[in-house]
């Protein structure tokens, strides 16, 4: 993976965000050198979903009124069904993720996550994926859909599953590092 020295991330989520999706890549960018913030509606902690039950809590580094596109190099979005579903009906996460994409830094969402992009409107023409149960809803946003690990198309990356993390990670943190924005997967 890509070293990731100094860059800034933020992994924006709410309770019930799958387990794995948001532990690993937090994990893995931090042992790149990434400076990562668990981003959500309200202070205190988060906690996830792992597989069939609750899992483990996460704190909140800050809250997303206390941002701004500005603090970041990149942002994530966990999925598990919950926790997108919970964001997407946030407008202060709605309008910081369009804000961030407008900004032309790079983004990914995982599994369920494609949802907050599809509230913010930024996956229309985009070569992306997702779990296999939201592709017709990035369809219906006017997606282009596909069936891989990684899906990168112009600084936004989506993965479908667990799976998928280590391309996933890997994916986003080459786009980070690339630093170069909004252009189109070949």
């Amino acid at each position: 993976m890509q070293t990731l020295d100094g860059k800034k991330i933020a992994i924006i989520s709410a309770n019930g965000f799958e387990q794995s999706e948001l532990m690993e890549p937090l994990r893995r960018f931090r042992e790149a050198g990434a400076l990562v913030d668990v981003v959500s509606m309200k202070p205190g902690e988060l906690r996830g979903w792992n597989k069939t039950d609750w899992g483990d809590s996460v704190p909140v580094d800050k809250t997303i009124d206390a941002i701004r596109p500005d603090d970041y190099d990149a942002i994530m979005i966990p999925g598990g069904q919950i926790n997108p579903d919970l964001l997407r009906v946030e407008p202060a996460v709605v309008s910081f993720v369009k804000a961030f994409h407008d900004s032309g830094k790079p983004m990914g969402a995982i599994c369920h996550g494609p949802w907050v992009l599809i509230e913010a409107g930024v996956v229309e023409g985009r070569r992306m994926t997702a779990y296999p149960s939201i592709r017709t809803d990035l369809k219906n946003a006017g997606a282009q859909v596909v069936d891989t690990e990684a899906a990168v198309d112009a600084g936004i990356v989506t993965s479908r599953n667990p799976n998928d993390i280590p391309a996933f990670v890997d994916a986003l943190a080459d786009e980070i590092a690339q630093g170069t924005l909004h252009r189109r997967a070949a």
